[in-house]
């Protein structure tokens, strides 16, 4: 535990004006019991919602006990960073079926090593005003319970999206975390629930991947299936995918608390390589040195070459019956990727199935 002069109160107070001011629009600080949302973790493992991410069961009883993770945390410093990079045109771009959607968050530079550098440069500040204590920072990266916390620490309530919705922001952000060994004063936790009657998010999900308020079966979720599976995407799911390629943003966009969303002021996590009005066609004939080219820094990474054709395989498919969209199906109908291939001759037949009778063969 380390020792300082400093009162704790205002050490906090400090600790959240220095986190905004390294771009972080609210800090929140928690302790390290994080209560029902142990047992809520899992019952939703028990039911094997987790599909292929086994990183989710892994590690123990540490995801839900941050002073198991790292020994000696005391306390969780939560911070969330908006990112929206302003009007991107969602809707305009979902009902254009020809062009590709890629989630909000993907369309600039990898979030992770933007918000790593700058929880270690809030640590680094701490450290110039107490001395050296003990610290770990998080980032998506690591067995963390982020939206536990985050409701913890006071930063919003848990949706029934499952995720972080607050009164002044919406759910646009991204969050960090800092465990600390500090003893610093917790703040109120965000118990009410401000969803109310509202079940927007459960209705318009594409796939009908939430089984219930706050209970999201990865294994349907279009983030999940355009991300984290590895292998085919399920026949029956297909279809409803649309032309989302990566990741999907409908439960935030239907929801009412993101009106007061507000666009992010980070450079790096503006649009890309106009991905946020791309062609499925054009991003398909992407070779993979392109593709390494375009996604360098980003999260679309996260993908890889072979996935990000499967996905692009689907929306074409899912796209009208135009001479580029066959055209891009048609040379990769020999793909190395047997993959690609599945998914490729799934396109072409569901084009092949929409053409009217009696019509030239596309």
């Amino acid at each position: 535990m380390t020792s300082t002069t400093l009162d704790p109160a205002a050490l906090a107070d400090s600790i959240k004006e220095w986190g905004r001011e390294l771009g972080f629009q609210q800090v929140g600080i928690t302790g390290v019991d994080l209560g029902e949302h142990e047992a809520h973790l899992e019952r939703w493992l028990a039911a094997g919602h987790q599909g292929e991410m086994d990183y989710m069961a892994a590690h123990g009883s540490k995801r839900s006990h941050p002073q198991q993770l790292v020994p000696g945390t005391s306390r969780v410093i939560s911070l969330r960073m908006d990112y929206l990079p302003g009007d991107t045109r969602m809707a305009e771009q979902l009902a254009q079926p020809e062009k590709a959607y890629v989630s909000r968050y993907a369309l600039g530079r990898d979030y992770h090593k933007l918000i790593r550098k700058r929880l270690q440069q809030l640590a680094e500040r701490i450290q110039q005003v107490i001395g050296p204590f003990g610290f770990r920072a998080f980032v998506d990266s690591a067995p963390v319970l982020e939206k536990a916390v985050a409701q913890q620490a006071g930063l919003g309530w848990i949706g029934k999206n499952t995720l972080i919705l607050n009164r002044k922001a919406g759910s646009w952000f991204f969050l960090g975390e800092l465990f600390v060994d500090i003893a610093l004063p917790v703040d109120q936790p965000t118990d009410r629930d401000h969803c109310g009657s509202c079940h927007a998010c459960l209705d318009v999900c594409p796939t009908d991947a939430f089984v219930g308020e706050r209970v999201l079966d990865a294994r349907k979720c279009i983030s999940y299936l355009t991300i984290e599976l590895k292998g085919p995407i399920p026949v029956e799911l297909r279809s409803k995918i649309g032309n989302r390629v990566f990741g999907c943003d409908d439960c935030q966009i239907v929801c009412p608390w993101n009106r007061f969303a507000k666009p992010t002021q980070q450079t790096d996590f503006q649009p890309r390589h106009s991905l946020d009005n791309a062609e499925l066609a054009t991003l398909f004939r992407w070779s993979e040195e392109e593709f390494l080219s375009r996604t360098e820094g980003s999260p679309l990474r996260r993908a890889g070459y072979e996935r990000w054709l499967r996905n692009l395989a689907v929306g074409l498919g899912n796209a009208p019956s135009s001479i580029p969209v066959l055209e891009a199906l048609r040379a990769r109908r020999d793909d190395p990727s047997a993959l690609v291939r599945e998914h490729v001759e799934w396109a072409l037949a569901q084009h092949a199935r929409r053409r009217p009778a009696g019509a030239a063969r596309a």
